[in-house]
């Protein structure tokens, strides 16, 4: 893997060429190369050998304590020791200034030796960056300070068992308490009750305290909640309260765990149903958990997308990485497990030695659309992070485009993976056979981390909603538009080049054909008919942003031909080959409104 890493940062997208920037100066690839190479050795010492203890030791809640099982708490000591947590954040909050590429790159390694227990450190550094965006001054300093220190950890809390996605019907409430509620140097402070499920990284002893991320309603001067998403707030609510100064008060904020939620995979991170309120504690004397607004009244979701949205790429990347993972380790075991002979004259010869199934037509198949589906996923959430460094570093015109590019491109770094590199731990365990099903190989484990992905930080249809629905269309299609223009660059550049020129002509007619079912499905402006069949629109759009990938990397390899070159080109030509033609079906439902499942009643099932 560490070979598609450096092709891809170093090869592909060029992240020397940062170190050019003033926020970068201080870097090279040496010191690039050394984070990659710190990471790499602490997931597979810290991390990989301890991810089937994680599976098979799951959270166990005795009443009182969380526990979870020794290698979890170290392997997370030695991510904190390495300063992961605030690689990205300034100096001054001791950061490493590390550009988003590099970071995302670094995390790959812990994602893939241990997804679940990786997912503590994503979380808490998801909430620290929102709090590095929206919180005061105060808030940074005792809160997100302390969560890259990695002294403390935190969540985001927005669905509740009665809601789940659906975040207009939170009924989280938040009062403020007292009258002199905006006077704590903490942020306005208001007491919740109400209750959030499906938490994760929500109870442990893991650090000294927990810093919740809950978005809730507040009533406005009439007394009444708004209705809808617009009533959201957010609020910091810390399980242990603390002072201004970030010391622990020793008083225990009304945060209770309800339940341990107990997964099909992902074992690893604890997922609660959290109450908050109940009056099992009353922190300061009164009743409601203590909680800390961040930002303007009203203006919850629009701060907590930063953490979503942030974190939608992380879980395309950790859903790319466990397909990697079962990768490689269907790959390997190919290669050393004899069965079956040639489909010659002499292979039906019953004595003649068997041979590796590696040789075998089809498992080659499965390992190709494996290769294609884990290292252009890899690409693609690298090419994610890349675009959030030019967002926040380059130039007023490229952040501008970088900012329409992810606007499109993050339903797709979420969902693509988390799709695609499901079937390749499902093509793993094909791969294996019997065995694969066994727990004697990781694969199937593999299979039942990934499932989660299609599920959390936005499910699948959300994502088609979103994508459809809202983000091909703002602004007059301004994203999409400048999703085109790259691709058509790629386009006009392999149209060049011998051997891609047929590949060239056939991404464009995708993303013609793209540009046309967007267009036919709002045809008439109706937003049930054209959404209908978003999810088919999603796995289309999908597999056309993978093959300008793939063509991207083709070109990048161009005039090699060594066998890492060679492996991508034929990833590539596999691609087009057997991927790149479904997208007619899956559009044709989209241009004509096909209306069945609209249609669809009840007592037909």
């Amino acid at each position: 893997m560490r070979d598609t890493l450096d092709f891809l940062l170093y090869d592909w997208l060029q992240v020397q060429s940062l170190q050019d920037r003033p926020r970068f100066a201080d870097h090279s690839r040496e010191t690039f190369d050394a984070v990659l190479d710190t990471c790499e050795r602490i997931a597979r010492e810290k991390f990989a050998p301890f991810n089937r203890v994680a599976d098979l030791e799951e959270p166990r809640f005795d009443g009182e304590r969380v526990h979870l099982p020794a290698s979890t708490h170290a392997a997370l000591a030695a991510y904190v020791e390495s300063g992961m947590l605030a690689a990205a954040q300034d100096h001054e909050q001791g950061g490493m200034q590390l550009p988003l590429t590099v970071e995302m790159a670094a995390n790959a390694f812990f994602s893939k030796a241990s997804v679940a227990m990786g997912g503590y450190a994503m979380l808490t550094q998801g909430n620290a960056n929102l709090l590095m965006a929206h919180g005061t001054p105060t808030q940074q300093a005792v809160f997100a300070a302390n969560e890259f220190s990695g002294r403390w950890f935190g969540t985001m809390c927005l669905s509740e068992p009665q809601a789940g996605s659906s975040l207009s019907d939170v009924a989280t409430r938040a009062e403020p308490d007292g009258e002199t509620f905006d006077a704590d140097p903490l942020g306005p402070r208001y007491r919740l009750t109400g209750h959030k499920m499906w938490i994760s990284g929500g109870e442990h002893e893991i650090t000294e305290n927990i810093v919740h991320l809950v978005l809730a309603k507040i009533p406005g001067s009439d007394g009444k909640v708004v209705p809808g998403v617009k009533g959201l707030s957010l609020f910091i609510v810390p399980k242990h309260l603390v002072d201004p100064q970030g010391q622990l008060t020793g008083e225990r904020n009304d945060v209770s765990l309800a339940g341990l939620n107990h997964k099909l995979g992902y074992r690893g991170t604890t997922n609660c149903l959290l109450n908050f309120g109940e009056g099992r504690h009353r922190p300061l004397g009164k009743a409601g958990a203590v909680g800390y607004r961040v930002g303007r009244p009203g203006d919850g979701l629009r701060c907590m997308f930063h953490m979503m949205n942030e974190a939608r790429i992380g879980v395309g990347l950790g859903a790319v990485m466990l397909g990697y993972a079962g990768y490689e380790a269907s790959l390997a075991y190919a290669r050393q497990r004899p069965q079956g002979r040639p489909l010659t004259a002499a292979g039906k010869d019953a004595a003649a030695p068997q041979r590796l199934i590696i040789e075998h037509a089809d498992i080659k198949r499965m390992l190709l659309a494996q290769k294609s589906y884990v290292e252009g996923g890899l690409a693609l959430a690298l090419y994610c992070a890349r675009l959030v460094d030019e967002q926040h570093t380059g130039s007023p015109e490229a952040a501008v485009e970088a900012q329409l590019m992810l606007e499109v491109l993050t339903p797709i770094a979420k969902s693509w993976p988390s799709e695609w590199c499901l079937e390749a731990n499902s093509l793993a365990i094909q791969v294996l056979g019997g065995y694969g099903y066994t727990r004697d190989f990781p694969v199937e484990q593999y299979w039942r981390d990934n499932r989660l992905n299609m599920i959390h930080e936005g499910t699948h249809g959300i994502q088609a909603l979103d994508l459809l629905g809202r983000k091909v269309v703002m602004d007059g299609g301004k994203a999409l538009m400048a999703l085109a223009g790259r691709i058509n660059q790629t386009v006009q550049r392999a149209g060049q080049v011998a051997g891609l020129a047929t590949a060239a002509t056939a991404l464009a007619g995708a993303l013609g054909a793209v540009g046309a079912a967007t267009k036919k499905a709002w045809a008439t402006g109706e937003p049930e008919e054209a959404l209908a069949n978003a999810t088919p629109y999603l796995q289309a759009f999908g597999h056309t942003v993978m093959a300008w990938i793939w063509l991207e990397l083709a070109l990048a390899v161009e005039g090699r031909s060594d066998d890492a070159a060679q492996g991508k080109r034929a990833a590539q030509r596999y691609f087009y080959a057997y991927e790149l033609p479904r997208i007619a079906a899956w559009l044709s439902v989209v241009e004509r409104r096909e209306p069945l499942v609209r249609e669809m009643q009840d007592g037909w099932f």
